[in-house]
């Protein structure tokens, strides 16, 4: 019996997707190789593989085939007429192939090329900016923009689409993202020198800091909606304010109270310029997140920004 012969029995299954039924394509550019080198054994050390993996690899695609692709002997390896047709068919699939491989990679330079981030203020002011450098020295040819706003408008410009990554630090994951925990935090009340909490020799009761008017940020801010949600509700604001430079300066002038993350006081508190009060009563640690769209997770430029924070 002729090995077309013995070919002839082995039958594919017809039925199945096309995945089961198409060889892939490092058996097609394998069988390339071969009808391009005439030698099974040269075509192996060409795709750094051995021979007898290359061997096993084309039984296995002429068993799926149902057809004798390849007639081997001492002086090397011939096509056979369905292995030539087979053949001019495979070229075909593999440069779609390289046409689909050079088009994915056409996509991935440009998501690459820039990241759009969202951050609430606290993150924005006193993090990200190390993070960023960071990022640009592993990829100096991604552009990356910054959109500082509350938590509030990080998750509108995320679910809007734009936004590629955010930061916030509420109690909560807003609705539609998907978050990982990145740092931790802790909310502190301060006032300027002169004002009567800071010569205190107690510790402020919770009861009292709630009844007390404060320099605030807005609505939306998940500094405003940690200490609202810890004390219970709060008095009407002394002054609102959009950010925390904003807040931090108000108090370093004497307006009042304010309460402000310990990132953002640390200098202020060093040269006296702000004096911290304790509270009795109240936790008002808080976690710092990364946030995405529910059910997309940050690729490239997004994916190494995050891994940046954990470092």
């Amino acid at each position: 019996m002729s090995r077309t012969e013995e070919h002839a029995d082995d039958r594919p299954v017809s039925a199945g997707s096309l995945a089961h039924r198409v060889p892939d394509l490092g058996a097609l550019e394998l069988l390339l190789a071969v009808a391009r080198l005439g030698s099974l054994g040269r075509a192996a050390r060409e795709l750094g593989i051995t021979q007898p993996a290359a061997s096993s690899r084309v039984r296995s695609m002429e068993r799926q085939l149902g057809v004798a692709l390849v007639d081997r002997s001492p002086r090397g390896s011939r096509l056979t007429d369905a292995g030539a047709l087979v053949t001019d068919w495979a070229r075909r699939i593999v440069e779609a192939a390289e046409a689909f491989d050079a088009g994915a990679q056409a996509l991935r330079d440009r998501r690459d090329s820039r990241l759009r981030v969202a951050a609430s203020m606290t993150i924005a002011e006193y993090l990200l900016p190390g993070w960023l450098l960071a990022l640009r020295a592993q990829r100096p040819d991604t552009a990356v923009s910054l959109l500082a706003g509350n938590s509030a408008a990080v998750a509108e410009r995320l679910v809007s689409g734009e936004a590629d990554v955010g930061f916030v630090e509420g109690l909560t994951v807003p609705a539609g993202l998907d978050s990982a925990v990145i740092a931790h935090d802790r909310l502190i009340v301060v006032t300027a020198p002169t004002h009567p909490w800071a010569r205190r020799r107690s510790p402020l009761a919770a009861r009292e800091l709630a009844a007390t008017p404060l320099i605030l940020r807005e609505k939306g801010s998940g500094t405003r909606q940690v200490l609202d949600s810890a004390l219970g509700g709060l008095a009407r604001p002394l002054i609102e304010l959009s950010s925390t430079t904003a807040v931090k300066a108000a108090a370093v002038s004497g307006a009042g109270p304010a309460v402000l993350s310990e990132l953002a006081v640390g200098e202020e508190m060093a040269t006296r310029r702000l004096v911290r009060v304790p509270v009795d009563g109240i936790a008002l640690a808080r976690d710092l997140r990364a946030v995405w769209p529910t059910g997309h997770r940050p690729t490239g430029p997004a994916r190494d920004l995050l891994s940046l924070t954990r470092s």
